[in-house]
């Protein structure tokens, strides 16, 4: 199980007294706007992402490693913040980001701190060799995150992907063990 510890911020592995919020998060309008492909619709999908979720954290080739969010203090629910793993090679796992958080916890500091503390676990404990992961250019926010993350900005895509009725721009950023 993991368990992580920053100045003001739990984050851990789901168990499964925390569906309630699972669900919640993952249907919350604004919390997922730009998550759209992941954003779950009903009970039912997250019931069945959510078994998915806590029979993957059992296998011994665990590929997602996202982790619940919440304040030390209060144990409110801040977001989720955590990798999937794309590739095993010799040189370490090759990893893809993401984070998301409620809005009411937006431009307080709290994705940046789990983002460093989750960097710090994957290339310290997991065997991360490769982390990436990028948003919508728009999305200034999430794009400050991983630029005080240390991470380094790969590429832009303009046009990339269709959002909200509109073709958009999405940036791509990645962090190397050794560039960490």
């Amino acid at each position: 199980m993991i368990y992580l510890e920053t100045d003001r911020l739990i984050l851990r592995d789901y168990v499964i007294d925390d569906f309630d919020d699972y669900y919640r998060l993952m249907t919350d309008d604004r919390t997922m706007y730009y998550m759209q492909d992941i954003r779950l619709d009903s009970i039912d999908s997250a019931k069945e992402e959510f078994a998915n979720v806590m029979e993957d954290m059992a296998d011994e080739e665990r590929k997602n490693y996202f982790l619940h969010m919440e304040l030390k203090e209060t144990h409110e629910q801040v977001g989720s913040i955590g990798y999937t793993v794309i590739d095993n090679t010799p040189a370490g796992k090759i990893v893809h980001m993401g984070y998301f958080t409620y809005p009411k916890f937006w431009g307080k500091g709290y994705t940046t701190e789990a983002l460093k503390k989750v960097i710090e676990y994957a290339f310290t404990v997991n065997n991360v060799y490769r982390i990436t992961t990028g948003c919508l250019a728009e999305n200034i926010g999430s794009e400050r995150v991983m630029q005080k993350c240390g991470m380094i900005k790969e590429a832009e895509h303009v046009d990339w992907e269709w959002h909200d009725g509109k073709m958009k721009t999405r940036v791509e950023y990645r962090l190397l063990k050794t560039e960490w």
